[in-house]
């Protein structure tokens, strides 16, 4: 039997219930992609508005909560079996090199200073105000593409700045 669809095969039922439920998952979390064709027509700007909200708030977790009940507890368990299992193969290293790791904080730190700084320095960049979306999304992709380049260690670290508890402990440390 095939690891990849052995929960499928163990559930038959499941079979198209997951399937349904994986295009609901789909459709709700793709709704937000909506937005411009809403905002392109010639409703008020209260139904824009109130239909654009929904669009983006409303609707995927509306849809994944339908979607999660059509599946039921085998579909949504397979489902969330192979995301992980995708996560875990595609997904960052736990240890990197050391370069590795001094190009990743200089990934991960560049738009945060570019965010704090940019404010009061934008009138000297040029051309910052006409392509500022742009720039905004490379430093989004920047400061993503880095918690992947610089690997599963780093991410505990991360964690760890939100529990009290945490202790560091450096290398050559008792």
């Amino acid at each position: 039997m095939n690891k990849k669809f052995r929960s499928i095969e163990e559930h038959p039922q499941a079979g198209w219930r997951l399937r349904l439920g994986l295009i609901l998952f789909i459709v709700g979390f793709a709704s937000p992609l909506l937005i411009p064709v809403i905002t392109a027509t010639n409703l008020s700007t209260g139904w824009k508005t109130i239909i654009s909200g929904a669009l983006a708030v409303g609707i995927p977790e509306v849809f994944s909560i339908i979607a999660i009940a059509i599946m039921g507890k085998a579909g949504f368990n397979a489902i969330k079996s192979r995301f992980f299992s995708f996560i875990k193969t595609h997904g960052p290293l736990d240890r990197v090199n050391k370069m590795r790791y001094r190009v990743g904080l200089v990934m991960f730190v560049l738009p945060f200073l570019f965010g704090w700084l940019g404010p009061y320095f934008t009138h000297h960049i040029p051309g910052y105000e006409t392509y500022r979306l742009s720039v905004n999304i490379i430093g989004d992709m920047l400061l993503v593409s880095s918690l992947f380049v610089l690997g599963g260690d780093f991410w505990d670290k991360i964690r760890a700045l939100f529990s009290h508890s945490a202790k560091t402990q450096f290398d050559g440390q008792p």
